[in-house]
């Protein structure tokens, strides 16, 4: 009676805990994220320093600022002020999505003559593509004023983000020690569980955000190269597209080279198709087996529909949170499977 007791409220208190938490979940997240990933550097400084455990940590979080916060905080602020400047271009009619349009199926017969041949009227993919462009654009400058008015709830946040990541980085080994003592289950299954989730972790973060912004960065690089507007906003679409199996970051740059093609710039159109198919379309092949490994790796259709299942339910925190979740849902019970094979046996 006094351990069930004892345990509704463990469960209770936890729960209530838990929702007492709820703002600051993306802060959390973050910053347990940032110290899996710099652990390892924050080890490597403790043997350097000896005990010093609040200069090691300090020093790591210092990395960790100069190498992932800085530059994201500076590419969150680009992304919004260009996407305020698109949205004034396209309702100032410096950009006309449907002339756009109209022109690249002037330009390129074949492809109203295809289009025909299935059975699909142009007029009504150039008003559908040109007001979804304008509804896009509108929801940017929305998105980007809201944070605008947000500044100090995201400079809060990120503050608490870092102050918790100190922490987490000078008791990591404490909180790992505790876990292993919570968790009721025998030594053996708690250290594969516990390494399998931070090398899941670890595999997952750098996997997915990491080539993710590679290949936006290369696709920015050579917008900005070839002088396509707002370089920065196309780069972070293109990093978030690029966690879609086989087409990725292919669904902007391709638009953007036909469109090309079709005003005569030949010599632009064909850089960006080369760069686009041996640059960006390699850096998946060759970075995400380096950074991710064979044993953590999921499958393709895996990432596309935690990914989006993860920003529909999360948000922008959805884009890391669902496929860690896939992977250590993957992990839990490819380890429950073989246990209970070996159980049988």
């Amino acid at each position: 009676m006094e351990s069930r007791v004892f345990l509704t409220l463990l469960v209770i208190f936890t729960i209530l805990f838990a929702l007492l938490m709820r703002p600051f979940w993306g802060a959390i997240f973050w910053a347990a994220a940032i110290t899996i990933i710099f652990f390892p550097l924050h080890r490597r400084l403790l043997k350097t320093l000896g005990d010093r455990r609040n200069t090691a940590a300090l020093l790591s979080l210092l990395a960790g600022i100069v190498l992932v916060v800085i530059p994201v905080v500076a590419v969150i602020f680009a992304f919004v002020q260009e996407g305020i400047q698109l949205y004034e271009r396209i309702q100032s009619k410096e950009i006309d999505p449907a002339a756009i349009i109209e022109g690249i199926g002037s330009s390129v017969p074949v492809i109203p003559e295809f289009l025909q041949r299935l059975g699909i009227d142009l007029v009504n993919i150039r008003e559908f593509l040109s007001s979804a462009a304008i509804s896009m654009s509108q929801w940017l400058a929305e998105e980007a004023l809201s944070f605008g008015r947000n500044t100090v709830s995201f400079i809060l946040s990120l503050t608490l983000m870092l102050y918790l990541t100190f922490f987490l980085l000078r008791d990591g080994e404490k909180i790992i020690g505790w876990t292993r003592e919570a968790l009721p289950l025998d030594s053996e299954r708690k250290q594969l569980l516990l390494g399998k989730f931070v090398e899941v972790t670890r595999a997952t973060i750098k996997g997915n955000v990491l080539v993710a912004a590679v290949q936006g960065s290369l696709g920015g690089f050579i917008f900005w190269i070839l002088g396509i507007p707002a370089p920065i906003l196309w780069a972070v679409v293109m990093g978030f597209l690029s966690l879609i199996p086989a087409v990725g970051a292919s669904l902007v740059w391709v638009p953007v080279a036909i469109y090309l093609y079709s005003t005569g710039a030949w010599v632009a159109a064909s850089v960006l198709v080369a760069f686009g198919v041996i640059i960006i379309g390699l850096a998946d092949n060759v970075l995400r087996p380096i950074l991710v490994g064979r044993d953590t790796k999921l499958p393709d259709y895996m990432v596309l529909f935690s990914t989006l299942g993860g920003l529909s339910l999360m948000g922008i925190n959805g884009f890391v949170i669902g496929p860690l979740l896939a992977a250590l849902f993957l992990t839990f019970w490819t380890n429950f499977i073989r246990n209970a094979g070996n159980s049988a046996k």
